[in-house]
């Protein structure tokens, strides 16, 4: 295929939060995540060196909190201060401790030198108890919660500037589902308060690709917003495990993405806030989380089935198969990287993007007792956000191999070369993914600007489409070649993820 650019046709400038992430209190990405005071990495305040250090290599930028199903019950006041008050999770049905609390989550982002991105309660919160959590974190000393938070020990504010109403409200899943008109009041009611403790905050709101919830949500709070908020998963397999092999997770990397921030943009557009309110994608992964028995209605006689043997093996235990590495393999890295290049190619709109989670459960980061181990998803994050410039180029492409098949009954044909141009500092950096699971593919670079003569790839990979890394076990990883003189092509290994330096 051949690919042409120039500097003088932009997309737009990419922001750094694209290689955000996202943390819940769900199973360990907490409590044996990020956080274990009994672990030999552990430091000072309990958290995990290791961990740490794993985010600051891959220049975490942002990291939102505390969920999530989770968040839809939650209250922060629980979670502040010297004596913490234990309490029911009602999202996940366990006992909560509240060690890890709003401070708590502030401290971690400090030591990574990301942006803390709070998400409040929009289930059983209220508009009131959403100001006083801003409060707590930006007001220098004004009412009771400043003055909380200077008792506790932080005598600066905070300072967190990114702020969310809530998550997945839209859903019966979620505590404290709403409806398209109730939403739109309490986002309205929500931000009001919110801005009135700190003007200066950025405010988004939960949404999905729905007409009739983001007309009600943006002609009621639109004026408030900073940010949309939408949320994708595309594989749930039945079993916690895989449900579709490489090539057909490879044909939802087209329209199956896209899609939805064409409509986002449309309905932005048609109510004339196109270039006022962003795109956050502030939950993403290939594989939805396993919680079987958990989240979703039943009937009385099926809850009265459940006694503590089915909770144990049917509800609790079934959540360790979401840390099983073997599931996490080269199909979930080139999927993250199509991910990736479809919103760089939208960068105009789209501003952020949290990884979901950033720790164990489906995350990039797998931890255990005597380390980490990194899934192929991370070396994503590290080529990306390492090594990609700023400006998104615009692209014209010709004779494109493609993918074709079918997935969920349906008929799809993608893109096998996958490509996203950006720019700065005089350099290219090329975004390019091969899907195809066997063959190479070659692309030709047409330069209009003519000031290219040297050419490295940084490729990621492993022996075959299902390579995975376990404990005691690398399979996937990044490969660097020399420079070598620039002649026009660049040659992609079969199911790869390479980023190509020009210069």
């Amino acid at each position: 295929m051949k690919v042409t650019f120039t500097t003088k046709q932009k997309v737009g400038t990419a922001d750094k939060m694209l290689y955000g992430h996202f943390l819940e209190h769900f199973h360990r990405q907490i409590y044996g995540g990020v956080y274990d005071p009994t672990s030999k990495f552990a430091d000072e305040d309990g958290f995990r060196t290791d961990v740490i250090e794993a985010l600051k290599r891959i220049k975490t930028p942002i990291i939102r909190w505390p969920g999530g199903c989770y968040v839809s019950a939650y209250d922060w006041k629980k979670g502040v201060g010297k004596k913490r008050r234990v309490n029911y999770d009602k999202a996940w049905e366990v006992e909560e401790s509240n060690e890890f609390g709003t401070d708590e989550f502030i401290k971690l982002c400090r030591k990574i030198g990301c942006e803390p991105y709070i998400c409040t309660n929009g289930g059983t919160g209220t508009a009131e108890e959403m100001s006083d959590w801003v409060e707590y974190c930006n007001l220098k000393d004004m009412g009771e919660y400043a003055k909380q938070r200077k008792e506790n020990g932080y005598e600066e504010p905070h300072n967190v500037k990114y702020w969310s109403v809530g998550n997945e409200n839209w859903g019966i899943h979620e505590i404290g589902e709403k409806d398209s008109n109730e939403w739109g009041n309490l986002v309205r009611e929500a931000s009001k308060m919110m801005v009135r403790v700190d003007p200066t905050i950025e405010l988004s709101a939960a949404s999905i690709v729905d007409l009739d919830w983001n007309i009600k949500l943006l002609t009621k709070a639109g004026p408030y917003l900073d940010w949309l908020s939408i949320h994708s998963y595309w594989e749930w397999g039945p079993d916690g495990l895989k449900n579709h092999d490489y090539k057909e997770l490879m044909l939802l990397t087209g329209e199956e993405i896209v899609s939805n921030i064409d409509r986002v943009r449309a309905y932005l557009k048609a109510l004339g806030y196109e270039n006022k309110i962003k795109i956050a994608y502030d939950e993403w992964n290939l594989r939805g989380w396993y919680h079987p028995n958990s989240n979703m209605p039943m009937t009385t006689d099926e809850r009265r089935k459940i006694n503590e043997e089915f909770y144990e093996k049917e509800v609790l235990e079934q959540r360790n198969k979401n840390d099983i590495n073997e599931t996490y393999t080269m199909t979930d890295a080139v999927f993250s990287a199509a991910f990736l290049n479809t919103c760089l190619r939208n960068c105009d709109i789209v501003k952020m993007a949290c990884f979901s989670p950033v720790v164990n459960t489906r995350g990039a980061i797998f931890t255990h007792k005597d380390g980490l181990v990194f899934r192929p998803q991370y070396f994503v994050f590290e080529l990306y956000s390492n090594l990609l410039k700023d400006t998104v180029l615009k692209t014209w492409s010709e004779n494109v191999p493609t993918m074709n098949g079918k997935i969920n009954n349906k008929e799809r044909t993608v893109d096998t070369v996958d490509i996203a141009i950006t720019y700065g500092d005089g350099e290219y950096a090329v975004a390019a993914t091969n899907k195809d699971p066997e063959n190479e593919q070659t692309v030709e670079f047409d330069t209009l600007d003519g000031n290219v003569s040297m050419m490295r790839i940084h490729t990621l990979n492993g022996p075959s489409t299902e390579s995975y890394n376990d404990i005691d076990r690398t399979e996937v990883g990044i490969t660097v070649s020399e420079w070598v003189p620039f002649d026009g092509k660049a040659t992609l290994a079969p199911h790869s993820v390479n980023v190509i330096e020009l210069k």
